[in-house]
């Protein structure tokens, strides 16, 4: 991968990246909220629940494809149905959505491409999952599946340990050494994810969803999942 492509994939990456990402926790503030999650090791353990069998797992299955099927508007358009529908709760589906919506709209502007165009003139009004909308925007830009994949999932990792650190809460070494851990899980699901069909694609996080569930009608609130 040259430096161009690192450029880019860093800063699609980045917190920075005007998606919302920050108001997020996909159920983790719940699960800090009952005492299921109070330290270092708990929050590890959610995390990898998450990337390993949860909506993260979800998510690089679904990024592979839609990276892949590029070149055929159908197979895409199938891919981005079954993405945008693939959720346990509605808060999870708000998360992966309004990420999705925003994450293509500032890409077209930003770093523009006719297949961008392309795709979003095709499903204007339709719910666009960000693992879709990330996944075609490397693939049209020519960034390689694997280093494609492996910066989305460091972002959603990255971004459940700062909703973590703020949580719980962890300090920013503790944060850090809680990134550094993670490294062999992202790396083991980036590529599981690529060689898994969609007719095989599920989930076993029971608990992760009941935390999403559960933080629909928490009472005191910080984030929107």
């Amino acid at each position: 991968m040259n430096e161009w492509d690192l450029h880019r994939l860093l800063a699609w990456s980045s917190p920075a990246y005007p998606t919302g990402g920050f108001s997020y926790s996909h159920g983790l503030e719940w699960a800090v909220e009952s005492g299921a999650v109070g330290g270092l090791e708990e929050l590890l353990d959610y995390v990898i629940a998450v990337l390993a069998r949860g909506g993260a797992w979800v998510d690089a299955v679904l990024f592979a494809h839609a990276w892949r099927s590029l070149a055929s508007t159908a197979e895409l358009d199938e891919v981005a149905r079954m993405a945008a529908a693939f959720r346990g709760s509605a808060e999870t589906a708000l998360e992966s959505r309004q990420q999705g919506a925003a994450f293509l709209e500032v890409t077209r502007r930003a770093w523009p491409h006719s297949a961008l165009d392309d795709f979003a003139r095709r499903n204007g009004g339709a719910p666009v999952a960000h693992c879709v909308a990330a996944a075609i925007t490397c693939a049209a830009h020519g960034i390689a599946l694997g280093p494609s994949l492996y910066s989305y999932l460091h972002a959603v990792a990255a971004n459940l340990v700062s909703a973590g650190a703020r949580l719980i809460p962890l300090g920013q070494t503790q944060a850090q050494i809680a990134i550094a851990r993670l490294a062999p899980a992202i790396a083991e699901v980036c590529g599981k994810a690529q060689e898994i069909p969609l007719h095989d694609l599920g989930t076993a996080a029971l608990g992760v969803e009941m935390c999403s569930l559960r933080h629909e009608t928490q009472y005191t609130r910080l984030f929107r999942s």
